[in-house]
């Protein structure tokens, strides 16, 4: 069995992810901030990523994987985002994941199979209005991913997955009536919204070594919205 890594456990993606891998016997860390971990196999921590010490997390000599869940879904017209609103989503969603593998990457170096995780969007890819604060950290994530991808192979793999809109806490306004949902749902090629554990199958897929010969990847699960 391997021990994980997640920052971000307490709901949505982190959550599912969490909820697979403890069922399948792995030993999960999480951490949580404004929530709390349910799940009572989790080995549970709270850290406010934005203003905790790193290196105050407990963590065990071997780490198998780290995914880093902490995102935000911000829409509004670029006229509207402010310099400090680009500052603040940056140190969330881009220096929070570099801090996150610069703790645990000791304990990544000492695993057979070890794997990085992070989360994009298709938004990084593909151009949507009102998306210009989510687009521009999520690239700049997947640009992060790739390079140390390059820089850690062959002993730790990096992959990024890149969802589309998913029924997650974080994009509750977007879809807090059923008028919204069957809308949304009805822009999808697959007819329907992403779900926590559509997302979190393939994550818990990229963290085993199952997954030993993918890495510097940026994989859509999308239902098809970036391509088709």
């Amino acid at each position: 069995m391997a021990s994980y890594l997640i920052i971000g456990a307490s709901s949505g993606i982190g959550q599912a992810l969490a909820a697979q891998l403890t069922e399948a016997g792995h030993t999960v860390y999480g951490t949580y901030h404004s929530g709390t971990i349910t799940n009572t196999a989790v080995q549970a921590q709270s850290f406010n990523v934005l203003q905790d010490d790193w290196q105050s997390l407990t963590l065990p000599e071997t780490l198998d994987g780290l995914a880093y869940c902490p995102g935000t879904i911000d829409l509004k017209p670029f006229g509207r985002f402010t310099d400090a609103d680009f500052t603040a989503d940056y140190q969330l969603q881009v220096l929070g994941a570099i801090q996150a593998v610069r703790r645990a990457l000791p304990q990544l170096r000492k695993s057979a199979n070890a794997s990085v995780l992070f989360f994009s969007s298709v938004a990084a890819r593909k151009g949507y209005a009102f998306h210009s604060l989510v687009s521009t950290h999520k690239a700049a994530l997947e640009g992060f991913s790739k390079a140390l991808a390059a820089e850690l192979a062959p002993k730790i793999r990096v992959n990024c997955i890149a969802p589309s809109l998913t029924q997650t806490p974080l994009a509750g306004t977007l879809l807090d009536s059923d008028e919204k949902l069957q809308k949304l749902s009805a822009l999808n090629p697959m007819k329907r919204v992403g779900q926590p554990e559509d997302i979190a199958t393939l994550a818990a897929y990229l963290l085993s070594p199952q997954a030993s010969w993918i890495t510097g990847q940026v994989i859509a699960a999308d239902g098809g919205a970036s391509t088709l």
